[in-house]
């Protein structure tokens, strides 16, 4: 027997194993937060303070993970370790719990963020350390930025493309439009400000009559509601987060106010907002949408609506079945899910963001007609939306799906 032979072969057998493994690893790239098993996502939420109604939409995430790592295994073998932290929408709070996710949680990605102003204060943060500050849920056009901020990118329909809708809106549907305007005192107000006067242009400062501000801070809104009502505005513009909006809605039918009431899709919900405000009250309001309205009956028989409603009521199933926030929690979760799956066995941060930028996805419970597309040089993936109006009980379409360029 040639024993020589025979070790040279097992030698080279070996090293051909040794170079198959090797190739396995090379084939897996992995940043902070995956292992073979697993992948952590950070997430900050207002589970308290003014804007808890939001909670909803990350507790719908959470559920949203649970029944993918329940009934696929999770994405690609690995499971989705959701971590979720209460900063009560306070900027010092998001700043303490974001740099926690990061530096101690460790996590690949923090995904949807709530609030312009919570996502603001940790923008800089976010793109000096390079970790995805992933469809953050706020409309704010400055997380449409590649260029200058290449690690954060938005969701949903900016809110100066929304503004601008609004704008279209006014000036096609109101004889002689006198607006007025309540908006909260910050990035995300100001931005849907900007796009209505973008849209109007030379005629903005003689068709917007009043501008009023609150901060998150205030009580109410009463004494705004009474300056706007007395301008004489035949138009009432709401930029307010659900407590805030609800509260305009009160004092609008309080104070008799025969305006059109065109309500900002932040708080375009029956649940959280037209529900507390009271029905009646909400009667006649008309916002913009971009997903299907949830509390329709006419979809109720529909394949993307049974698919939702199975989702909540096997895994989240204390759920408002009448929040739209609901919905939209569901939809953000489905997008992320494909950017990991996009992502295969690459999981670092570069490549997650470069898959992020890589989308053309059509959703089950989307408008017809509403896509999510992404490209390295456009991180708004939602650039249309629908006029509708609530009609005390579900809303109602008055218009196609546009856009605004």
């Amino acid at each position: 027997m040639n024993t020589g032979r025979k070790l040279s072969l097992t030698i080279a057998a070996v090293a051909a194993l040794g170079m198959v493994a090797t190739s396995a690893l090379a084939d897996k790239m992995y940043g902070p937060g995956v292992t073979d098993t697993s992948i952590k996502i950070g997430n900050t939420n207002p589970y308290s303070g003014p804007a808890a109604a939001y909670s909803a939409i990350g507790k719908s995430i959470a559920a949203y993970f649970d029944k993918i790592n329940k009934e696929n295994g999770g994405v690609n073998g690995r499971m989705i370790e959701f971590i979720s932290l209460d900063d009560g929408y306070s900027p010092p709070k998001t700043k303490e719990q974001t740099r926690k996710l990061v530096e101690q949680d460790n996590v690949l990605l923090v995904f949807q963020g709530l609030g312009t102003p919570t996502n603001s204060a940790v923008h800089n943060y976010m793109n000096q350390k390079k970790v995805p500050q992933l469809f953050v849920a706020t409309g704010a056009t400055k997380w449409g930025d590649p260029e200058n901020y290449p690690w954060t990118m938005g969701w949903q329909p900016s809110y100066q493309t929304e503004g601008k809708l609004f704008g279209a809106y006014i000036m096609e549907n109101v004889k002689d439009p006198k607006v007025a305007i309540l908006y909260q005192n910050d990035d995300y107000g100001k931005d849907y400000v900007t796009g209505l006067r973008d849209y109007l242009g030379d005629k903005a400062d003689s068709i917007i009559v009043a501008e009023e501000s609150y901060e998150v801070t205030d009580p109410t809104i009463n004494s705004q509601m009474i300056k706007l009502k007395d301008s004489g505005a035949n138009v009432f513009y709401n930029v307010s987060t659900p407590k805030f909006a609800a509260q305009a809605i009160k004092k609008f039918r309080e104070l008799n106010w025969d305006a059109v009431f065109l309500n900002n899709s932040v708080s375009n919900s029956v649940g959280a907002v037209y529900k507390p405000a009271g029905l009646d009250n909400s009667k006649g309001i008309i916002s913009l949408q971009y997903f299907q309205d949830n509390t329709d009956p006419s979809i109720f028989d529909t394949e993307p609506y049974k698919k939702w409603k199975a989702f909540m009521t096997e895994y989240y199933p204390d759920g408002d079945l009448s929040s739209s926030f609901t919905v939209y929690g569901y939809l953000v979760a489905q997008t992320l899910e494909q950017v990991l799956k996009q992502a295969g066995d690459n999981l670092t941060r570069e490549n997650v963001m470069k898959e992020a930028a890589n989308l053309d996805l059509e959703l089950d419970m989307m408008l017809p007609g509403v896509k999510i597309q992404t490209s390295p040089t456009d991180f708004f993936p939602i650039e249309a939306m629908m006029p509708i109006e609530f009609d005390g009980e579900k809303f109602v379409p008055i218009g196609k799906v546009v856009s605004v360029n």
